[in-house]
């Protein structure tokens, strides 16, 4: 007999598998409910490829590279990709007009209890339509969500949140504010200013850092552990330059179209009024690459094909979802592996960085 605890097992092992069957079961059924709601609404699956000619163009976005030994033994490189964004933002501009898709996705660097390496990503996006509407999709997510698992309120880690509450619409000014104590706005291009306020608060700073470095920090461990308590908190309105894929607010182009979601200190879902300008991205995404190329010693391949067909491209909004995350707090588990049917066998790394999308 095996007297090992059942995290300690593998999870083909039929005695974890039974204690985590009931999550899975959850999972299932919140795919297929998230579905009906969906194809209610209009939207269409669809499934895209998961090689890509560029995994991301974000800074912190780390990918899996795969070769293709093509005829003539040419081996070319791909990347398997961190979001199907650039794929389904190419059936926009085909002229499709409300998709979703559930799409396995992979992201280096981190593995913890809310990170897998391969993981769910449920990703929509509506054309013609304001990125508001998406805030009204995710308040039906989490009360959908909360049927399905049998539980008003998630908990995680001590912290309880109302999923069937209209959450909380909050500027990222107004975050600042309210749980870090800093104003944001007097410093938002001033590195030094933010890096003393960063500081007096008991942040720690190196002189390396970016403002876009500070700026990260003090969000992940003043601000993020406290949203989405009691019910969801929508962090919306981020400065432009943390929105590589975002159009600027058009009543003050320093901040963007772009909120992500949080639900008891958790992000699930990251989202944005789209930017359509072809030459504005493929600026936005030379200068990802080369604070990528600082900070880790490479940088990925643009998609040229993506920036083609921006230029095609309708006004829409998008988001990303992490659909395992939304499934464990269903569940009422722990960790994204005890909702993912083959987990990866790995150890935890650290805490991850790797957000939603």
């Amino acid at each position: 007999m095996d007297n090992r605890p059942y995290s300690a097992l593998p999870f083909w092992n039929p005695l974890r598998h039974a204690a985590r069957r009931p999550g899975l079961l959850t999972r299932a059924k919140l795919k297929s409910a998230i579905r009906a709601h969906l194809e209610a609404d209009g939207f269409l699956e669809v499934e895209t490829g998961i090689i890509q000619v560029s995994p991301g163009n974000e800074t912190h976005l780390h990918g899996f590279a795969t070769d293709w030994i093509a005829p003539g033994e040419n081996r070319i490189t791909g990347y398997l990709h961190t979001s199907p964004e650039f794929a389904m933002k190419k059936l926009l501009s085909a002229g499709e007009q409300r998709i979703y898709q559930f799409a396995p996705v992979f992201r280096g660097r981190e593995i913890s209890r809310l990170h897998s390496p391969e993981f769910s990503m449920l990703e929509w996006y509506r054309a013609g339509e304001d990125y508001t509407a998406l805030m009204a999709d995710c308040a039906a997510l989490l009360r959908l969500a909360s049927d399905i698992g049998g539980r008003k309120a998630f908990s995680f880690r001590g912290r309880t949140c109302d999923a069937t509450a209209e959450p909380e619409r909050l500027s990222v000014v107004e975050a600042f504010e309210r749980h870090a104590g800093i104003s944001l706005e007097p410093v938002l291009t001033d590195r030094d200013g933010l890096a003393a306020a960063a500081r007096s608060i008991g942040v720690r700073i190196a002189e390396d850092d970016s403002w876009t470095d500070i700026f990260s920090r003090v969000l992940s461990e003043k601000i993020e552990p406290d949203l989405g308590s009691a019910c969801a908190t929508i962090l919306d309105r981020y400065p432009i330059s943390e929105a590589a894929l975002a159009r600027p607010c058009p009543e003050d182009p320093r901040f963007a179209e772009r909120f992500e979601l949080y639900v008891c200190g958790v992000e699930l879902a990251n989202a944005f009024g789209e930017l359509t300008n072809a030459d504005e991205q493929r600026q936005r995404f030379e200068a990802e690459m080369g604070e990528k190329k600082r900070l880790y010693g490479e940088r990925y391949p643009l998609d040229e094909d993506f920036l083609a067909a921006l230029s095609h491209m309708p006004p829409a909004s998008g988001i990303a979802l992490g659909f395992d995350r939304l499934a464990m707090l269903a569940a009422g588990v722990e960790r994204v592996e005890d909702v993912i049917f083959t987990p990866w066998a790995l150890e935890e790394s650290g805490p991850s960085k790797d957000h939603a999308i």
